[in-house]
């Protein structure tokens, strides 16, 4: 069979990004919506995701929002039937909803590590456990997993969100190793330093005009001598939820600038 540039098209399918009130899932979701596919997004608490409808509405887009906590593992497998009942089988998973605490590991109390593992590893897993079945009936299904650079690489204070990250990026691979026979193509996404409301004070210009310290560091350590902006992982998510990324299984796309094949600018 022939390429075609029909094979980008997400028309017809469900796509279920979860997390995507706002931020990187919101954005990768109107992107998803921009090649064709409905979305569906959940959120952990009502208010978030009444937020997260209005601000879908207001780009146009009619997204169906749900309250679920992706961590409960009953309310997840009653959400995902809810969603085959009043929207469709889910074609298209994106797990994005995930949580970081930037603490010393010697700070850190073992609480806030399980919750960080909780959020954004066993997330992912009591999730796509749940739309597996469906998308193995179907005979076709994508599953993308939003990893980090911290997949890779270690860094001060993020212990948990580093392992549960690293967890990540072997269970995208995992997923691909026992499903790839049911046509069923898990990937992830490694975004690198994004532009976001919650890094504007790390990019914000100090008060004698020079980079803040965290901004220069990043700056050098980034071929592309800049931030990403959520635009950047538009094109990634679309490939990868589509039929042109078909053959393409157990891979995560850095979308970094090249931060990871940089050892940074000599001082």
């Amino acid at each position: 069979m022939s390429f075609s540039m029909k094979d980008f098209s997400l028309e017809g399918k469900v796509a279920w990004v979860t997390g995507a009130g706002h931020g990187i899932g919101f954005e990768i979701a109107k992107a998803l919506h921009e090649a064709g596919a409905t979305i569906v997004f959940n959120t952990s608490r009502e208010e978030s995701m009444q937020k997260g409808v209005e601000s879908y509405q207001k780009a146009g887009i009619k997204a169906h929002g749900y309250v679920c906590d992706v961590t409960d593992e009953k309310a997840v497998k009653k959400l995902t039937k809810k969603i085959e009942e009043e929207v469709g089988t889910i074609d298209i998973l994106i797990n994005n909803a995930g949580v970081i605490k930037r603490v010393p590991m010697l700070e850190m109390n073992t609480d806030d590590f399980r919750q960080v593992i909780d959020v954004d590893l066993n997330g992912p897993f009591i999730v796509s456990k749940a739309v597996l079945p469906s998308m193995i009936k179907k005979g076709h299904g994508k599953i993308i997993n939003i990893c980090s650079m911290m997949s890779e690489l270690g860094r001060e204070d993020v212990s948990a969100y580093a392992a549960a990250k690293g967890g990540l990026k072997m269970l995208t691979k995992n997923i691909c190793s026992e499903f790839g026979d049911a046509n069923i193509q898990c990937n992830g996404i490694g975004p690198g330093y994004i532009e976001t409301p919650q890094t504007k004070p790390l990019r914000e210009k100090q008060d004698d005009g020079s980079r803040h310290p965290f901004d220069e560091f990043i700056i050098n350590r980034t071929p592309a001598g800049r931030w990403g902006k959520t635009d950047d992982l538009a094109g990634p998510a679309v490939f990868l939820a589509s039929d042109a990324s078909n053959f393409v299984n157990g891979h995560i796309l850095y979308v970094d600038g090249g931060l990871l094949a940089y050892i940074g600018k000599q001082p």
